[in-house]
């Protein structure tokens, strides 16, 4: 689950992280309270699920009222496309208004798991505001990593070498040992998959200020973290992508024609390689998991057929935990249900296999069995082709 900027910064300073002052609007009536309480110059801030938002126009420095309200009028309530929303736009529902500060320079701080370690990782560089995979590719130099041992914690030692890394001298340098160890408070308390701070700014003053803020949570971790869980915003989210988690459905839309129903993450990877290979193009990414019942397959189904761009849907099966025989009585409920006219693909393989093949080829529905998975996504991929032309 991802949060907005202004939640993300709530949380920084709950725990003694610094950041800008900044008033959260919601409606445009709220604004001139806002400008009173943060005072011109200021910087309003779209919050959306995304980052880039400059890029696109949704952060705007302003020195006037009018400025102010023509900024905010153009974004509240309106939908912004950035770098990094793939082409699609997020609603702006809310904008952060926030003080301006006298920046002498721009940094960069991230905490992430490192999967490989087992170990939660800081990524610092000098290199703040940039894209931090492109200061990766060209300059690998000026990225510092610090592997944090969980018995520990963030040591002293550490701290000192991300201060003299990023070059930081005298309070900054103390602020910086206090800012890592309240971010890996935070991230452990709070079962966090990453927190990135782009850019951590470095004031004239010599302060250091969190001026951005990302969160990401663990979405596994959710259910003992009701706080976050309430930050929750569906406005940010693909609408099917947030029915699908109520069925405990891994669902992400894709932009192909052909819709994917497979249980396990890796072989739904493995079965939209095989509809790349043969020249196909997946919709969607939808994993129902090892426990599937008829109920999820038939939610399943009416998640793929929800896109008007499916031509033709890939049903890939493995039955060890999950009955062959439970996922073709959920094939065939959902296809009843929905009044599927498209052409679908079955591969079953595992327990009770047999009977499963049986009621599909006893159904009377629009159903092509295949044994081979290889055959199946051949099979689909012409399929989707027919029903395109």
């Amino acid at each position: 689950m991802n949060l907005h900027e202004y939640q993300a910064k709530q949380l920084f300073d709950y725990y003694g992280i610094p950041v800008p002052h900044g008033v959260v609007v919601e409606r445009l009536d709220a604004l001139d309270g806002a400008l009173a309480e943060i005072g011109l110059p200021c910087v309003i801030k779209a919050q959306i699920h995304a980052g880039a938002r400059g890029k696109a126009g949704g952060v705007r420095l302003v020195q006037t009222e009018e400025e102010a309200r023509q900024a905010a009028e153009a974004l509240l309530g309106h939908e912004l496309a950035t770098p990094q929303t793939g082409g699609k736009a997020l609603p702006v529902n809310a904008l952060l208004v926030e003080q301006t500060l006298p920046i002498a320079r721009e940094l960069y701080l991230s905490l992430l798991i490192d999967r490989g370690r087992r170990r939660h990782t800081f990524i610092l560089s000098t290199e703040g505001g940039m894209d931090i995979e492109q200061v990766a590719a060209q300059t690998p130099e000026k990225i510092v990593t610090l592997v944090v041992d969980p018995v520990t914690g963030v040591m002293p030692f550490q701290a000192r070498q991300a201060g003299f890394a990023l070059g930081l001298k005298g309070d900054a340098f103390k602020t910086l040992g206090k800012v890592l160890d309240s971010l890996y408070q935070l991230a452990v308390e709070k079962d966090l998959s990453l927190v990135e701070i782009n850019p951590l700014v470095l004031t004239e003053d010599n302060r250091l200020v969190a001026l951005d803020a990302k969160i990401n949570v663990d979405d596994n971790a959710l259910y003992r973290q009701p706080d976050i869980q309430a930050m929750h915003d569906p406005t940010q989210e693909d609408p099917r992508e947030a029915h699908a988690r109520q069925f405990s459905l891994n669902y992400i839309a894709l932009d192909g024609n052909i819709g994917c129903m497979v249980n396990g993450a890796g072989l739904a990877m493995a079965t939209m390689d095989l509809i790349k290979l043969h020249g196909g193009a997946p919709a969607n990414f939808l994993d129902v998991g090892g426990g599937a019942t008829a109920e999820r397959v038939a939610e399943a189904f009416k998640l793929i057929t929800s896109d008007p761009g499916v031509k033709a849907i890939l049903v890939n099966i493995f039955g060890g935990i999950v009955r062959c025989d439970l996922i073709a009585e959920g094939i065939i409920q959902a296809v009843k249900e929905v009044g599927l006219d498209l052409p679908v693909v079955v591969r079953l393989e595992g327990t009770n296999v047999e009977a499963g093949r049986r009621m599909l080829a006893e159904s009377g529905l629009n159903l092509v069995a295949e044994n081979d998975l290889e055959m199946a996504a051949r099979k689909v991929v012409a399929l989707a082709g027919e029903g395109t032309a």
